[in-house]
């Protein structure tokens, strides 16, 4: 009968117990990982079409002209990257493009895109993030401008 009683100071169980503990933080870890790494890389591809928008802007001669090609090319950019934003926002300062020829300008474009995370289902991690990127090209001081 001694055979079939409790044995005190057995650790028959406690790998369970320590799966039940570790697991759920391994987990976190890993979603919070896989949260961050999408921040990161749609960062990057933010950058990107930033400096996408930046360059085409500023080889066109008027304002106007620049801002529509610049959010042209940012969508474009985000578009070939994989990048689907929730909403998104170009802005240009065109100054650059009213320098007298001869002296250097630079065109500046800002892209905000807001990257979804919801479908990541983490708990506490908000449903999305906003990101924002600016980037500058340089004006050629040579071209005509503006009808110059």
């Amino acid at each position: 009968m001694a055979r079939w009683a409790p044995r005190l100071g057995s650790d028959e169980g406690s790998a369970a117990i320590e799966a039940a503990i570790i697991f759920p933080a391994l987990i976190t870890f890993l979603c919070l990982a896989i949260a961050g790494g999408r921040i990161v890389t749609s960062g990057a591809k933010i950058d990107s079409a930033a400096e996408d928008a930046a360059r085409e802007a500023s080889i066109h001669r008027t304002a106007a002209a620049a801002q529509s090609a610049a959010q042209a090319a940012a969508a474009q950019s985000l578009n070939d990257q994989g990048i689907k934003c929730a909403s998104t926002h170009v802005s240009i300062n065109t100054g650059g493009l009213s320098v007298p020829v001869g002296q250097i300008g630079t065109v500046t474009a800002t892209v905000t895109c807001t990257v979804n995370l919801s479908d990541l289902l983490l708990p506490g991690v908000p449903g999305a993030k906003t990101l924002t990127s600016t980037a500058t090209s340089v004006v050629d001081q040579y071209r005509q401008r503006r009808g110059d």
